[in-house]
C-alpha cells in the first residue's frame, strides 16, 4: 500500500477538499519590464536564479487544463487559484470543452495577447501545443506543465503528480494482486496522445514482461478520450469483445468512474476487477457496492497548489527551471527541481473500503 509522502497534506487536511476552479490573474510588472525589448533575445539570454527574491505581487497566471469540464482538473485548477491568493497573485482557468490534440492552441494564443506572467498547461498533446508555447516563452511568459507534460523545450517546468514509472508499475501490481496474476486484462485510457497516460502505459507494458506476470495478458488498450459517455461505451465494448477478460486498469478519473458505472449495473459486476486512478468522491459508491476493491490517486488539490507556487517562483526569478534549484511551495514546504525540469509531488495513495470515508475530494 502506498502512503502519502511527507510533503503531502495529512489525512485531516485532505478531508473537506472540493472541486475547485481558477480565477483570472492580473499583474503589471512584466509589461513594464519588457517595453522595447526584443522578446526572442531576452528568452535566449542565460537566466540566473535568485532564491532570495520575493514573490512578486500581482502576478497573472492562467491554468489551461485538458478540458474545462474535467472534474479532476477542476479540483487541481481551483486549488491553484486559491494558492495564488496567498502570494497576492491573480489566477484563472480557461480551456476547451474537448480534449483534442489542437484544442488548446487558440487559448494559448489568447493568453499570450493578455500578457500573462505564467501559463500552466495540462497538455492534450505534447507537440501540438509546442509552437504557441515557444512563442509565449519568447515573450517572457513562464510555462509550467502539470498533470500531462508538454515537450521539454516548450516549457520551463513539469509538475508531475507522481513518478511516472511508479504509477505505471503500481497499477499492474495492484491489479495482479486482486486477480492472482492470472487472466486477460485491458487498459481504458484517456486520449491516444496524452503524455502522462502514454508514459504510464509504457511502464505497465514493461512491468507485464516480468516473469511473475507470465499468466497475465494485455489484450487491448482502449481510449475513452476523457469523455464520460465514450468511456462508458468503450468499457461495454471491451467486455463484449473479450469474454474472458479478468481485469481493467483505467488510469484516468473520467474513465474509471464511467467504467465502474457500467460494470455496477451489468452482469459483469463481481466478475471483472476494475482499478486505476480516481477521486474518492467519484468512486465511493462503487467501492461500497463492491464494484471496485481499490484504486489510487494523489491529492489533486496539492498538485494545483504546487503548480501555482512553482509558476510564481519562476515568474519572480527565484528559480529558472534548472536541475537542483529549490523553492518553497507555501504549506507544502521545499521542493527540488529534478532532471529535465521535473518536480514530483509525491507517491500515490491507495483508497479502499476501510479508508475511503476519511477523504472528501
Amino acid at each position: 500500500m502506498f502512503i502519502f509522502p511527507r510533503r503531502l497534506a495529512s489525512t485531516a487536511a485532505l478531508v473537506g477538499l472540493v472541486s475547485l476552479g481558477l480565477t483570472a490573474c492580473g499583474g503589471t510588472t512584466k509589461d513594464s519590464a519588457q517595453q522595447g525589448a526584443d522578446p526572442k533575445a531576452s528568452a535566449a539570454a542565460p537566466a540566473s536564479a535568485d532564491p532570495n527574491a520575493p514573490i512578486k505581487e500581482g502576478l497573472k497566471i492562467a491554468f489551461l487544463p485538458k478540458q474545462i469540464n474535467n472534474p479532476y482538473e477542476t479540483i487541481v485548477d481551483k486549488a491553484g487559484i486559491e494558492a495564488a491568493k496567498e502570494y497576492k497573485g491573480e489566477a484563472k482557468e480557461v480551456g476547451p470543452s474537448d480534449a483534442s490534440a489542437s484544442s488548446q492552441v487558440s487559448y494559448i494564443n489568447t493568453l499570450i495577447q493578455q500578457r500573462q506572467d505564467a501559463i500552466l498547461i495540462a497538455a492534450n498533446d505534447a507537440n501540438a501545443v509546442c509552437g504557441p508555447l515557444k512563442q509565449a516563452m519568447s515573450k517572457g511568459i513562464k510555462i509550467v506543465a502539470y498533470d500531462s507534460d508538454a515537450a521539454k523545450d516548450c516549457r520551463n517546468l513539469f509538475i508531475n503528480q507522481a513518478d511516472s514509472e511508479e504509477i505505471g508499475r503500481s497499477q499492474v501490481k495492484m491489479l495482479a494482486d486482486m486477480i492472482d496474476s492470472k487472466g486477460e486484462i485491458a487498459i481504458l485510457s484517456a486520449t491516444a496522445n496524452a503524455t502522462n497516460q502514454n508514459a504510464w502505459i509504457d511502464f505497465m507494458k514493461d512491468e507485464l514482461t516480468k516473469p511473475e506476470y507470465k499468466d497475465m495478458k494485455l489484450v487491448k488498450v482502449a481510449y475513452g478520450d476523457d469523455d464520460d459517455q465514450k468511456s462508458f461505451q468503450e468499457t461495454q465494448g471491451l467486455l463484449q469483445a473479450y469474454p474472458d477478460l479478468k481485469g481493467i486498469i483505467s488510469p484516468t478519473t473520467v474513465g474509471i468512474s464511467a467504467a465502474a458505472r457500467y460494470i455496477s449495473g451489468s452482469k459483469y459486476k463481481g466478475k471483472i476487477t476494475l482499478t486505476g486512478l480516481g477521486t474518492p468522491n467519484q468512486m465511493r459508491e462503487f467501492v461500497k457496492d463492491g464494484t471496485v476493491q481499490q484504486f489510487a490517486l494523489w491529492n489533486p488539490k496539492d498538485l494545483g497548489y504546487l503548480a501555482s507556487y512553482s509558476a510564481a517562483a519562476l515568474a519572480s526569478g527565484q528559480i529558472t527551471g534548472a536541475e537542483g534549484e529549490k523553492f518553497t511551495a507555501g504549506k507544502l514546504g521545499e521542493y527540488t527541481i529534478g532532471k529535465d525540469g521535473e518536480v514530483i509531488l509525491g507517491a500515490p495513495f491507495v483508497f479502499k473500503a476501510d479508508n475511503i470515508d476519511e477523504f472528501d475530494f
